[in-house]
C-alpha cells in the first residue's frame, strides 16, 4: 500500500504572480512520527517532499541542495552541481534546469526572485546566518553574477520562529537587511512556526526531534 499523501505545500502570493515560477513550502504531515534525529525525520519525509516536487512541476529537476552550516555563504549553482553543495546556506541560479531545496524548522527560508533575469536564489536564513547578512550578500551575488537589479528582486520570507517563541526576531533583521541590499519587494506571511504545530515543524518547541518543511523553488518548463 503506498503512504498517505501529505498535505499541499504552502504558497506565497507575492512568488504566485511571476510567471512560470513554481515555489513551495511543504507542511506538518499530521500522521508521521517525526520525534527522531534530523537525518531519520528527512529519511521518514522524502516520499512526501518527492510528492510535493512533482506537484509543483519540478520532479525532474536537478534538486540541490545546500549542507546548511549555520553560516553566511552563497554558492552559484547549475544543473551539474553535487550536492548537498558543501559549507553553504543560499544557492542561486539561472539555470532552469534546476530545482532549489532547503530545509528548515525554525529558521527562516528565504526565497529570492528576479523575473527579468530569471534568477533564483533560496537561503536558509536563521539566527547564525541573519547576523552573518545571508539575503544582503545573496542579493549582491546576484547582481554580480547575474547583472539583476536589486529594486526587481522579490524577496519572500517563509514561516519561521518568531518572538515571543524566540529571543531574537530574526525575521525582521531579515526584512531590514533586504531593504539595505535595495530589494523592491519583501513579502512576509508574519507566521510563526512553533505558535502552529498543526501546520508546521518546530525544532525549539519540539525540543530537537522534529520533522523538517522543504522549501523548493524552480521555474516551470523547458
Amino acid at each position: 500500500m503506498s503512504p498517505p499523501t501529505g498535505p499541499a505545500p504552502e504558497s506565497f502570493p507575492a512568488l504566485s504572480a511571476v510567471p512560470g515560477l513554481a515555489h513551495g513550502f511543504t507542511l506538518r504531515v499530521p500522521e508521521l512520527d517525526v520525534k527522531v534525529d534530523r537525518a531519520a525525520a528527512l529519511e521518514r519525509l522524502d516520499t512526501y517532499h518527492a510528492e510535493a516536487r512533482q506537484a509543483l512541476g519540478l520532479g525532474k529537476r536537478h534538486l540541490v541542495l545546500g549542507e546548511q552550516v549555520h553560516g553566511g555563504d552563497v554558492a552559484v549553482v547549475d544543473r551539474k552541481t553535487p550536492t548537498p553543495v558543501p559549507g553553504v546556506d543560499g544557492l542561486i541560479t539561472t539555470d532552469p534546469g534546476v530545482c532549489l531545496g532547503i530545509y528548515v524548522a525554525d529558521c527562516c527560508a528565504v526565497f529570492l526572485v528576479d523575473p527579468d533575469r530569471r534568477a533564483i536564489g533560496l537561503l536558509h536564513s536563521g539566527r547564525k546566518g541573519t547576523e552573518e547578512h545571508i539575503v544582503e550578500k545573496a542579493i549582491t551575488l546576484m547582481q554580480k553574477e547575474f547583472g539583476s537589479d536589486p529594486a526587481r528582486i522579490i524577496v519572500q520570507l517563509s514561516p519561521c520562529i518568531r518572538p515571543p517563541h524566540f529571543e531574537i526576531d530574526f525575521a525582521a533583521l531579515i526584512r531590514s537587511d533586504a531593504a539595505r541590499a535595495g530589494a523592491g519587494t519583501i513579502a512576509d506571511p508574519q507566521s510563526c512556526t512553533a505558535s502552529d504545530l498543526e501546520r508546521y515543524y518546530s525544532y525549539r518547541a519540539e525540543r530537537g526531534k522534529t520533522g523538517r518543511m522543504l522549501a523548493l523553488l524552480g521555474w516551470r518548463g523547458e
